[in-house]
């Protein structure tokens, strides 16, 4: 299993928010880039960057600080955040990155998840954010009427690799994720499913693995200290 330690920007900094709400944020961090060689200092083989401001107003917004950390940490980086067009994530891929996120764009438009199988193969992932059960868009702002699994299977039917499940309930509350939801999914499609929200301890590191992802997101729990990275890492092995 491969921990992807997370790195959230927004207004050029690192931060964290609460259940995705942009009022609820703590700044961690004035230099995302610095933030993302600790991480590869300490042994991440893969990094998970989001464009917060990209997700709320619909475009990439912190593309030249996501570019530069993708050229400069060493390893691998997939970012998500405002992609809502193919020309957009062929733009981010040109730019370095090795996976890009498509949520929002997914759920308005099915079928742009099916040209980019065709175009980007494996170099794409589907972001499905659960709220109550049903895949939340726009920042996680509002809900669409596919419950998660449904969504999961009709993304795999157009060529989906890769899906990265939240739990938004979960997401920076240090309570731990979701195991059952996460279990749930693995069991229900064939594609790699990178769990994200409430990793919170080597332990739910270690249900996880034991859960079937094939990765685990951990990002506020690196931050206040409560998971220690290589630790993660081990434990994930």
């Amino acid at each position: 299993m491969v921990i992807y330690p997370a790195i959230d920007i927004k207004d050029g900094k690192c931060v964290r928010l609460v259940q995705g709400r942009f009022e609820d944020v703590t700044v961690y961090s004035d230099d995302p880039l610095e933030v993302a060689r600790s991480f590869e200092r300490a042994g991440a083989q893969y990094l998970h960057v989001v464009d917060l401001d990209g997700a709320r107003l619909g475009s990439p917004q912190n593309a030249d600080i996501i570019s530069g950390i993708a050229a400069s940490a060493g390893i691998p980086v997939q970012t998500g955040g405002g992609i809502r067009t193919l020309e957009t994530a062929g733009m981010l891929l040109g730019r370095g990155i090795k996976r890009v996120i498509l949520g929002t764009s997914a759920v308005n438009d099915p079928m742009i998840v099916k040209t980019a199988a065709e175009k980007f193969n494996s170099s794409f992932a589907i972001a499905i954010d659960a709220k109550d059960g049903l895949v939340a868009t726009e920042g996680w702002a509002r809900t669409s009427g596919f419950t998660a699994v449904e969504f999961a299977r009709k993304m795999e039917e157009l060529g989906a690799k890769v899906i990265i499940y939240t739990d938004i309930s979960r997401d920076g509350m240090l309570k731990g994720p979701n195991i059952r939801a996460m279990e749930e999914m693995v069991k229900a499609v064939g594609m790699e499913v990178i769990a994200s929200g409430g990793v919170t301890s080597i332990q739910d590191i270690k249900d996880l693995k034991n859960a079937g992802v094939a990765g685990a997101i951990v990002g506020k729990a690196l931050y206040t200290g409560n998971i220690d990275l290589r630790e993660a890492i081990e434990a994930a092995k």
